[in-house]
Order: C-alpha cells, then sequence, then structure tokens
C-alpha cells in the first residue's frame, strides 16, 4: 500500500538517506575518536504531508505497521519512536511541527549494523525540512538525528551514523573527528572496492553491550584522567586500568591509530592489514563479536583477492565489511558465502 492508499492524499514531499558502512574506527565515536564510514547504495526514503485529525499517522511499509500519535509524554515503541524523536527534537529546537502523515519505506536491511536508524532518522528530519522549509544544514540534521536516537530510541550513540548518512556518499570514504567534525574526503585504496556480507545473526543496539561498552569507556577515561579515551594516544598508558576497562580502552587508542594512518595514505595491502587489526581487537579487547562473524571474517582474509576483513556496526552480530579487489567481488563473495554455509551459518551478500 502506498502513500495515498495509506492517508487518503498524495504526500506533499520526500526524502532518502543512505546506510552506511564503517572500514575502521569502530566504537570510537562516542570517545570523541576518529572513523571512516562510507555511504552504501541501500537507501530510506521518507515521505510526509499534513494530517487533518491532529494526530502523527505513521506507516512503515517494510513492518507493514501503522502508528498514531497524540501529543503523548512517553515515546512510542518500534520504528515511531524514532520517528517521534525527531519531531521532537524539531520542538525542542524551536520549530512549530504540524501533525504529519509519515510513510517510510527502506531498502537498508535492519539488524546488520549498518545503520538503519540513522537512515531513517535523517531522511525523516530531511523530509520535514523541505516540508516546511526550515533552515537546518545537514551538519544539524545529522546532530538532531543524533539527539533523537539517544533520547527516544535509547541508544548512546556517538554522532558516526548520522553524520555518515548526512554526508557520506557510495564513491569516497568520509574521515571524520568526531569531536570537532573536522572532515576530509578520502578515495578508495587503488584498484579496490568493498564487499559487505551479513552474517544472519541480526542484533538490536538497545539490549545488547553497547550501552554497557560506552559506560565502561567513560569510567576508564575518568581513571586516566581525561575528557574521553581520544585523549590517549599510546596504548601502553592504558594497561594500568583494571580489567576489563584495560582492554576497552587500548580497543579505542589503538583503533583511532589505525585510522589516523589510513589518513596519512596508505596502500591496499596495508588498509587490509588495518582492518584485520581492528577486528582482532573488537574480537578479543572489547568483545563484540560473535562465532559468526569470527567464522566470516576468517573465511574471507583467507580469500584470494580480499586485502583484510572486519566486522562492522557495534557487533554482537551484523555484518561484515571486506576490501577487495576491484572486479573480483562477486567471485570473492560466492566462495565465502558457501564456505560459511558450510560451517552451518546462512549470509547473504548486501
Amino acid at each position: 500500500m502506498d502513500f495515498q492508499q495509506i492517508f487518503n492524499q498524495p504526500p506533499e514531499t520526500q526524502a532518502s538517506a543512505p546506510g552506511r558502512v564503517n572500514l575502521l574506527g569502530e566504537h570510537t565515536d562516542y570517545n570523541d575518536g576518529f572513523v571512516l564510514p562510507t555511504a552504501i547504495p541501500q537507501q530510506t526514503t521518507v515521505q510526509v504531508g499534513f494530517s487533518n485529525d491532529g494526530q502523527h499517522q505513521l506507516y512503515s511499509e517494510n513492518l507493514q505497521e501503522r502508528a498514531n500519535i497524540l501529543e503523548i509524554h512517553h515515546t512510542p515503541s518500534g520504528f515511531a519512536s524514532y520517528i517521534f524523536g525527531c519531531i521532537e527534537v524539531l520542538k525542542q529546537a524551536g520549530y512549530t511541527i504540524p501533525s504529519l502523515n509519515v510513510y517510510v519505506k527502506s531498502s537498508v536491511p535492519m539488524g546488520a549494523g549498518l545503520s538503519s536508524s540513522a537512515a531513517l532518522e535523517v531522511a525523516t528530519l530531511r523530509a520535514i525540512r523541505q516540508l516546511l522549509d526550515l533552515p537546518i544544514d545537514d551538519v544539524e540534521i545529522a546532530q538532531l538525528a543524533q539527539q533523537a536516537e539517544i533520547h527516544y530510541a535509547g541508544v548512546q550513540c556517538g554522532i558516526m551514523d548520522q553524520m555518515a548518512s548526512s554526508l557520506a556518499d557510495t564513491k569516497h570514504i568520509l574521515f571524520l573527528d568526531t569531536r570537532t567534525l573536522e572532515r576530509r574526503v578520502l578515495p578508495f585504496p587503488d584498484k579496490t572496492t568493498i564487499l559487505i556480507i551479513d552474517s544472519g545473526v541480526p542484533r538490536a543496539l538497545a539490549t545488547s553491550g553497547y550501552n554497557q561498552r560506552r559506560a565502561e569507556c567513560q569510567q576508564g577515561a575518568h581513571l586516566l584522567g581525561v575528557h574521553a579515551l581520544r585523549d590517549i594516544t599510546v596504548a601502553k598508558v592504558t594497561e594500568k586500568l583494571p580489567e576489563p576497562l584495560n582492554r576497552r580502552a587500548r580497543h579505542v587508542v589503538t583503533e583511532n591509530n589505525r585510522v589516523l594512518e589510513v589518513l596519512q595514505g596508505v596502500t591496499p595491502e596495508r588498509f587490509g592489514e588495518l582492518m584485520n587489526a581492528s577486528h582482532a581487537s573488537l574480537r578479543d579487547d572489547y568483545e563484540v563479536s560473535v562465532p559468526a562473524l569470527d567464522t566470516l571474517v576468517e573465511i574471507l582474509q583467507k580469500t584470494p583477492g580480499v586485502f583484510g576483513a572486519r566486522l562492522t556496526g557495534a557487533g554482537f552480530g551484523g555484518a561484515c565489511v571486506a576490501l577487495v579487489a576491484l572486479g573480483e567481488e562477486k567471485a570473492i563473495a560466492t566462495h565465502a558465502l558457501e564456505q560459511y554455509n558450510y560451517a552451518g551459518y546462512t549470509g547473504q551478500i548486501l
């Protein structure tokens, strides 16, 4: 069913935003660190119009789910919480938001660590900006989207996902300093592309160990006497922390250093080595991998034409990303999925 069929009128406007995959810099954004995401082709599209009954009327095509929101003081559940959050943060920023009809459709996989939530938030804010001609730039869109996720979806996320969805494209890597919001657009390593494979193990950020990891990092930074772990640049300094804070902090410090090395310019081979090291750190020091992800990453790392591979996103399930030789991605994906299925798992190319 389309917008017309659901709301008995055509949409006034629509906007889209992409999901993202992160090549390096995992769990560094909420530590004021450095990240290297890129946009993926899959997008979320939000159509909006004016509601005539004083309620926000929301519909998700993918979920075939409808939600009606009055002026309430509690956050709705599910997909509606993200849209409600976007409306609320706009109100808090001083904008008057009328009752809206909102129709969502998306090709960004949910639960795969590819920021389907950020794509929904950014697309929603873009559509409302367009509908009401709001004077909000793309960085502000990302910042508002982050606040919506923190305060209304309950995920203490950093700014990376929303900045990537709002600013990145599929042809380049976005370097972002999450403290200063300084950013640069980098080319992919010569004659390479990326391959994304979903492990088939879904994960839910709000119910995972994500918020726990963030709290551990804040505790580690406090014990080290710094504002954020980004301020530690030598991994040896983290050894004075108790378990497991020492390993959590070591991951963040070494991960930031891996991103900064790429910023100086590296070969495809070295980029791949850094991705492999990142996965090992996420698995052993940060403990956010799961057996399925480790199996898939190991298969990819051993496949000819793959420079490096790692889990992407928060972990606890989701997808893997690999840097591969341009033109070989289809053969690599076919081989890797065969091996992965043989190991007893079910994945898919994204």
